[in-house]
């Protein structure tokens, strides 16, 4: 028999690649933070051994969720501003608390609320946009997490930096600093077409291409920015990008609620991935991504929860759930959207937007040991005749029991093993304190 680091027996095991695959009494073994191997419990017991052996026989196994759009630090503002509309809220309410309390500790442990709670809800990758990137990335670093650090860009000054010059200076620096990282890579994070001009764009486009990393960026969110834009310029924002050499497969367009049928064909042909946030749209009433639409056409569709100041949650099994009814509803075709897309949309789709489709994603031979077991034993999600259905549709975050980034428990049992619970309590009551007060 071999010895392995971590064996893993499962009432189901959920690949996701290849799709319309539950492999139903099946473990893993794991070895040096990969996967070596997926075979029936029967088998696995008498080919491998372990010290670390999980009889998790009520449970499914599903590839770690990868959440393709948040800003993880703005936990500290949830529920800061709730019920208004995307400009108010910004430009009224969140950029001045920004300016006021936002600096490096802000980052650090806001980051790590973040982490705490993605951890918590089978989360084991995060694509990150917001200020002082090194922080974040220190964060997740310590924590264990795979992240995407977005290098922030914007034209005006903040703590952060003056000018979008400066943001890309920092930005490059931090990324050749996390080069040879193993967890943590990086990506361009221009915020949006109107709060980056055509300069900085044109190099953004053009580092993208030299560094081989992605360009993250929010786009056409709702149609007051394009109403600005069409005032502005005479062009529709995706038009400009297209016009920059900003549409190819290296941008990941998040939002994109408001879509001609030719944008989103020129999205397919460039080979844009778009990463729909639907809780976050919904509540900020920007618009509906046209999933269903962009599905048809052949585009690339992940999933993110947004920042927990604009949802006000991180939970991706509620996103699946969300993307899924909204697609049927703007849709009117209940077939649209269904529940294996979700948890594709909220894996491996999210891996190739970011990038990583080799290394994660999917539940593989040789692919990282990224892992989330969800407890489909309660009562909520019984009687069971489909596990991925009841994963999208009736399961919570609560059902998360354990989770694994190459291969190292990060959650065992609902506990975090590499963030101190109570402290973070403490962190989270000191900003609200001070927040409150100001």
């Amino acid at each position: 028999m071999k010895k392995v680091e971590t064996l893993i027996h499962a009432r189901w095991v959920i690949p996701v690649n290849p799709a319309h695959n539950v492999l139903e009494n099946h473990s893993l073994a794991v070895s040096g933070g990969k996967i070596l191997d997926i075979l029936p419990t029967g088998k696995a017991e008498k080919k491998y051994i372990s010290d670390d052996t999980r009889d998790l026989n009520v449970h499914a196994l599903i590839p770690g969720l990868i959440n393709t759009h948040m800003h993880a630090a703005m936990n500290i503002l949830r529920g800061y501003a709730d019920d208004l509309p995307l400009m108010d809220w910004l430009q009224n309410h969140i950029w001045p608390a920004e300016a006021k309390w936002v600096n490096a500790e802000f980052v650090y442990q806001g980051t790590q609320l973040a982490i705490a709670e993605s951890l918590r809800g089978g989360v084991t990758t995060i694509n990150d946009m917001y200020f002082f990137p090194d922080e974040a990335a220190k964060a997740c670093d310590e924590a264990g997490i795979r992240a995407t650090i977005g290098l922030i860009v914007i034209d005006f000054p903040t703590v952060w930096a003056a000018n979008a010059n400066e943001y890309l200076e920092k930005g490059i620096a931090l990324h050749d600093k996390l080069r040879h990282s193993e967890r943590i890579n990086t990506a361009l994070a221009p915020h949006a077409p109107y709060t980056v001009s055509d300069e900085p764009l044109k190099k953004i486009a053009s580092y993208a291409e030299e560094l081989d990393i992605p360009v993250h960026m929010h786009v056409h969110e709702t149609a007051f920015e394009i109403q600005q834009a069409l005032e502005n310029t005479k062009t529709r924002p995706l038009a400009r990008l297209n016009q920059l050499g900003m549409l190819s497969p290296r941008l990941m367009a998040v939002h994109m609620t408001q879509l001609t049928d030719e944008e989103i064909q020129i999205c397919a042909k460039k080979g844009v991935h778009i990463v729909h946030c639907p809780e976050s749209n919904m509540k900020l009433a920007s618009g509906f991504c046209p999933t269903h639409k962009l599905q048809q056409a052949g585009v690339n569709l992940s999933l993110g929860t947004d920042g927990a100041a604009s949802n006000n949650d991180l939970d991706m099994l509620g996103e699946m759930r969300s993307a899924a009814m909204l697609a049927k509803a703007v849709s009117g075709d209940a077939t649209a959207l269904s529940a294996e897309q979700a948890l594709a949309m909220a894996t491996i789709n999210g891996a190739r937007a970011l990038g990583i489709d080799e290394l994660t994603g999917s539940l593989e031979k040789g692919k990282a040991a990224d892992i989330t077991a969800i407890d489909l034993s309660d009562i909520e999600t019984q009687p069971l005749y489909h596990p991925v259905s009841q994963i999208v549709y009736s399961a919570s975050r609560s059902q998360v029991s354990h989770v694994w980034v190459d291969g190292k428990c990060l959650l065992n049992n609902r506990a975090l093993t590499t963030l101190d619970e109570i402290h973070l309590q403490f962190i989270s009551d000191n900003w609200k304190n001070k927040l409150q007060t100001s």
